[in-house]
């Protein structure tokens, strides 16, 4: 995809939240915080992106978020149970109407045979609605999977927001 084609799906984000009059919270425990950049690179985005967090660890994760230790040690911090606890914990930090999270392993080390480099889970949720989350394992170095993560994290956001607000 070129560097125009990722710039419209994060203007579209932009666009769908303001006309809707909704606000975003990010919660990047992958990609170090590149969707919040990616959506601030664009003038105007202050009336939608409301904060992000970066939680990195998983004292961040417990500290910032209020996602549970134990759910960490009994599903891992890449999981999908850890992507949408991550998300909830980022709704109640936030006064924000909606919360992307994303958690994974962009390498180049720190896979195993059960969860390998390239695995993120992203899940996007609306206050007080269901969560959707994904998983995929991406191809590539790891600013190719960071890379990969900001573009399905914001399609998959455009996707919920086009069909519910």
């Amino acid at each position: 995809m070129t560097e125009e084609g990722r710039e419209d799906v994060a203007v579209q984000v932009l666009e769908r939240c303001r006309s809707a009059g909704v606000r975003l919270v990010l919660a990047e425990a992958c990609t170090g915080g590149l969707i919040c950049a990616r959506l601030t690179d664009i003038p105007g985005a202050s009336a939608v992106v409301e904060r992000g967090f970066v939680p990195y660890s998983h004292e961040s994760k417990v500290e910032q978020l209020g996602v549970s230790l134990t759910l960490l040690q009994t599903h891992g911090s890449v999981s999908a149970e850890a992507a949408e606890a991550l998300a909830r914990g980022a709704l109640e930090h936030s006064r924000a109407d909606w919360a992307v999270a994303e958690t994974g392993i962009a390498g180049p080390t720190g896979g195993t045979a059960e969860k390998p480099v390239g695995l993120v889970y992203i899940a996007v949720l609306r206050r007080d609605g269901a969560a959707t989350v994904e998983r995929h394992v991406f191809a590539g170095n790891r600013s190719e999977v960071r890379g990969a993560v900001v573009e399905r994290a914001l399609a998959l956001l455009l996707t919920r927001l086009n069909v519910e607000s």
